[in-house]
């Protein structure tokens, strides 16, 4: 069936970046036909649904998350060791399958009501995530994470290649989810298994690799005292920075780090709130991006940035790269917009698909209700998403021309269930951190 949107101020965030403040967009099946401006031409029989004003534009990309976390978000927030006193006992007893699929549904209600139709995802138990990703309508990227510190799913890195098998084997060709491969970092992989996991992804291309990178401190001090140089640079030796994987947070880089990352075609998530929450830094997104590095932006896992909007995330990555260069002019507005739409996409490999509204492209695509007050006068469309629009200013929501939302209402994911499934589970959580405190007075 032809779904026909008119009335809408098109955002297409195409390479000119037009608009159309009275427009139109034609969509058949999964696919946008045609778009432009003023009255359309006929067509019979389509759903005509007029946006009444509101802003159409593609749906945000969020290149970086751990979806099961959202159990965890906000625990022990104000407690200095809660990853050491909490964390790591409540993932080592707890983390299972239903509780990943739990925690996975309810990020994915979050994500679809905030405009997020895309998530590149890491965790642990991830063919479960897959599956809900794929229930809720959403694009993903799964990665099966592989790490040396006892995680949840696998005790050896054997079992852990096991797991990317059987996530690989369970959506290949998958219209919406695309297998990945996941070492959770160079500190906590090394660099044999590194070298492994270069051999793996050499042998299997179509399977994108993540990782998070040059986030803390901690890693810096590691590869410095283990190896002598940076963190990029172990990867480098390792062969795996040449499979060109998408790597999350980079805060701590030299300008060799970026020139080799941007001769390798690596590509970048950026998680703003996460790290400023954490005091880790701030990453240098507009040498990246000057570089030739796509930069995306990323939530990270609900326990760190809390929410998994990237409405919350804009003006942190805008703001920071303001104070890095001491001006207003580092990333202007409407650069932040493409960072979550067509160059998020293209840090996933994804933006001959998604990230843009152009005739071809699969129907990927949200209204942005334009009725609050905060929100006008709108000089530039830009600058009022970037620092003014609200996750709750999401209207409706669109994958691959089917409706995931309409007026606030999700359709693919029961929000009663996923809200009750998931305080159950943080119920257990309760209980456990109650005999941790009594068992450590």
């Amino acid at each position: 069936m032809t779904i026909r949107l008119t009335n809408a101020w098109v955002l297409t965030l195409d390479e000119g970046m037009n608009q159309h403040e009275r427009g139109w967009i034609s969509i058949d099946g999964n696919t946008i036909t045609a778009l432009g401006a003023g009255d359309p031409p006929a067509i019979d029989g389509a759903e005509i649904v007029d946006c009444g004003g509101d802003i159409v534009m593609p749906g945000m990309v969020n290149t970086h998350c751990h979806m099961a976390m959202s159990v965890f978000r906000g625990l022990g927030e104000d407690v200095d060791d809660r990853l050491y006193r909490y964390i790591l006992p409540l993932e080592r007893k707890f983390v299972t399958p239903h509780m990943v699929r739990a925690g996975s549904a309810l990020s994915a209600l979050e994500m679809i009501e905030a405009g997020v139709t895309t998530v590149a995802d890491m965790y642990y138990f991830e063919t479960q995530v897959g599956e809900v990703v794929a229930e809720a309508g959403m694009r993903g990227i799964v990665g099966q994470t592989l790490a040396d510190f006892a995680p949840p799913d696998h005790k050896s890195f054997d079992e852990g290649f096991a797991l990317v098998e059987e996530l690989v084997d369970r959506f290949y060709d998958h219209p919406l989810v695309t297998p990945s491969i996941a070492p959770h970092a160079p500190y906590s992989t090394g660099l044999e298994v590194m070298e492994r996991i270069a051999a793996w992804s050499a042998a299997n291309p179509t399977v994108p690799v993540q990782m998070h990178l040059a986030e803390s401190d901690l890693e810096v001090a590691w590869a410095r005292d283990t190896h002598g140089t940076s963190t990029v640079e172990v990867v480098r030796r390792s062969g795996l920075l040449d499979r060109s994987p998408i790597c999350a947070h980079c805060l701590h880089l030299s300008e060799t780090d970026i020139a080799n990352m941007a001769d390798a075609h690596v590509t970048v998530a950026t998680n703003p709130r996460s790290n400023g929450k954490a005091g880790r830094g701030i990453a240098p997104v507009a040498a990246m991006r000057g570089a030739g590095i796509p930069v995306g932006i990323g939530s990270d896992g609900p326990m760190s940035g809390n929410t998994l909007d990237l409405f919350s995330q804009f003006a942190p990555v805008s703001m920071f790269a303001k104070l890095l260069g001491k001006s207003r002019k580092p990333l202007p507005a409407a650069e932040v917009v493409r960072m979550a739409t067509i160059e998020g996409a293209r840090v996933l490999g994804l933006d001959g698909k998604i990230g843009s509204l152009e005739p071809g492209k699969q129907a990927d695509l949200i209204r942005v209700n334009l009725t609050a007050s905060r929100l006008h006068p709108i000089y530039d469309p830009w600058s009022m998403l970037v620092f003014a629009a609200m996750p709750t200013d999401v209207a409706d929501v669109m994958v691959a021309g089917r409706w995931l939302m309409r007026d606030r209402q999700v359709m693919t994911l029961d929000p009663k269930k996923t809200l009750r499934d998931a305080m159950q589970i943080a119920r257990e959580f309760k209980a456990e951190m109650v005999r941790i405190d009594e068992e450590k007075r």
